[in-house]
Parts: C-alpha cells; structure tokens; sequence
C-alpha cells in the first residue's frame, strides 16, 4: 500500500470513527422521547406496544454498523479504540450537560431551569446505565465478530454481521433496560415489553443495515485492492 492510500485509510478510519461517536453522545442525549413504530398493527408484548421504543435507539445501530465495518477493514484493534473513545465522548458530553444544568439561567433565556432540568435531569442515570450495557454490548459484538471471521475465513459477511449483532443487542437491551429498572427510572412492570420491542427492533435494523455494511466493504476492498478477509493496518 503506497503511502498515498494509506493517509486516505487513516481518513476514512477518521471519519467513520466521528459518525460512531456522534451517533453514540447523540443517543444519549435524545434518549428520554419515546415513540411509537406501527408496521404491523397495535401487537402487545408483555403489556408494552411493539416498537414502542426510545428515539436514542435510532443513532444507536448505526454504532454497530460501524464497527463491524472497521472490524472487517481495519481489524478488532482499531474497532476497540472507537469503542474506548466513544465512551470517553459519553462521559465528557454529560459533564458538559451537568455543568450547563449548574448554571442558571437568565430571565429572558428560551429555555428556563425547570425546562432544561426536566430534559436532562435523568441523563446522568441513564448514561451510567447505558454505558455499562454498551462496553458489554460493543465488546461482545466485536470480539463475536472476529471469532466468526476466523472461524469462516473471512467469507460469509452476512452471517457474522448477523449474528455478533444479535446476541450482543440483546447484551445491550436488556441490561440498559434492567439498569433503568433498578434505578426508578423506568417502572419493571414494563421490564420485558421494553426488552422486547427494543430488542426487535434492533434486530430488524441489523438485518436492514446488512446491505450497506456489503456496499461499504465492496467500496474499500475495491479502493485498497484488499482481499477477502484481509485488514488494513494502520501504524499510527
């Protein structure tokens, strides 16, 4: 590799690495509306309605769409690091958030204490709950991915795209939602509605982001002349 290509795989490992911890810092923060997906009518599991889910959930696959891609380019080394960094982003965004909540505001601000306090009162809990749940879950994710990359050769991208995401979604779901539990955040009576639908509803993403991570992939090896199953690495 010329070292032309490898400044550009730096980039792009760069800018990928930006779109994870924005998505990431992003869903914390929006992670209090809740919404309601009905593709497939009012269906009730366990008291909650299907897809009845927080809007943090809709940056949140995009994370695991991006590590699988650095998994499969750049390796499990350089996906852990996005990882490490991503947490790293959480906690320091919440700092910011809880100094801005000290701070009070004026008379004429937009947004007064009570407002501000209501939407970002509870984000400290949640980001502790939702931290713990996601080093599970992105850890789980990419070491299952490696071990069904070597296990495979480096074919059969769907399958471990697939299956890393789905046990450790399930990792992510139901201990952010067994935390929020714990800590009054959310009622238990609707404990296994919300693992459920949240848990569904990242599986039927992970199937629908299946495409992209192929196109991503396809893009790459072309751009880097990378055969099947080998990785870029990136020496800085």
């Amino acid at each position: 590799m010329t070292l032309r290509d490898k400044k550009l795989a730096y980039r792009i490992y760069l800018y990928l690495g930006a779109l994870f911890i924005t998505s990431l810092v992003v869903s914390n923060l929006i992670f209090q509306k809740f919404f309601y997906w009905n593709p497939f009518g009012d269906v009730q599991v366990f008291g909650v309605s299907l897809f009845e889910v927080s809007v943090g959930i809709l940056p949140y696959p995009i994370t695991f769409l991006i590590t699988d891609l650095i998994s499969e380019i750049y390796g499990r080394k350089k996906a852990n690091q996005i990882v490490t960094a991503g947490i790293f982003a959480s906690f320091f965004s919440m700092g910011i958030v809880l100094v801005a909540e000290m701070a009070p505001a004026i008379p004429s601000s937009p947004i007064d204490d009570a407002i501000f306090t209501q939407v970002f009162a509870l984000s400290p809990i949640a980001v502790l709950a939702s931290m713990i749940a996601y080093l599970l879950a992105q850890y789980v994710d990419i070491a299952l991915y490696h071990f069904w990359k070597r296990l495979t050769q480096g074919k059969h991208l769907w399958f471990r795209n697939n299956f890393s995401t789905f046990l450790s979604q399930f990792i992510d779901t139901f201990t952010v939602v067994g935390l929020l539990c714990v800590f009054k955040v959310l009622p238990w009576d609707i404990f296994f509605g919300l693992v459920v639908s949240g848990f569904l509803f990242k599986v039927l993403i992970a199937f629908l982001d299946t495409p992209l991570l192929y196109l991503f992939v396809y893009i790459l090896r072309k751009r880097f002349g990378l055969p099947v199953g080998a990785e870029i690495k990136l020496e800085i």
